[in-house]
């Protein structure tokens, strides 16, 4: 089977895989764009558990308030450089992480890699974390949560 360019255009923009992996998926999944977004998405975390180990020495903090003002959380989200502190992928990775601290109230940050997402109850935050180590390529941990309730 021909895999067509408009195929692999639409699975890059919703995966950030690189064209070649997303070639090689399709292939082997027959064309089928489910199963190749699967199949990458197995090789990703694959890769994630690969650069478990490394150093991460940058970062950001994030915040979220609820629009009641009367429950607020604070996260310390930490990669490996600057550069990839500084992209969309991070940065909402770091928005969404904050606002399930202030939602779910987890007691650790184990505890908080292992609840189910609030937007979406069939991932985990931990699984959040591995698609965006996923696509930017490198280490990222979340490394301390606080929350705060009037």
């Amino acid at each position: 089977m021909k895999i067509q360019i408009n195929q692999i255009k639409k699975v890059r923009e919703e995966t950030g895989a690189s064209v070649i992996d997303i070639k090689r998926a399709l292939e082997e999944a027959g064309g089928d764009e489910k199963k190749a977004r699967e199949l990458l998405r197995q090789k990703g975390f694959e890769k994630a558990d690969k650069k478990a180990g490394r150093t991460v020495a940058a970062g950001r903090i994030f915040t979220y308030v609820h629009h009641s003002g009367t429950v607020a959380s604070i996260v310390s989200l930490v990669c490996e450089t600057d550069f990839v502190a500084r992209t969309d992928e991070f940065q909402l990775l770091g928005r969404e992480i904050a606002m399930q601290v202030a939602s779910m109230n987890p007691k650790d940050v184990e505890e908080l890699l292992n609840q189910e997402y609030i937007r979406e109850s069939s991932r985990t935050i931990e699984i959040l974390v591995k698609e965006v180590i996923a696509k930017t390529g490198e280490n990222i941990k979340v490394s301390q949560i606080a929350r705060f309730e009037i």
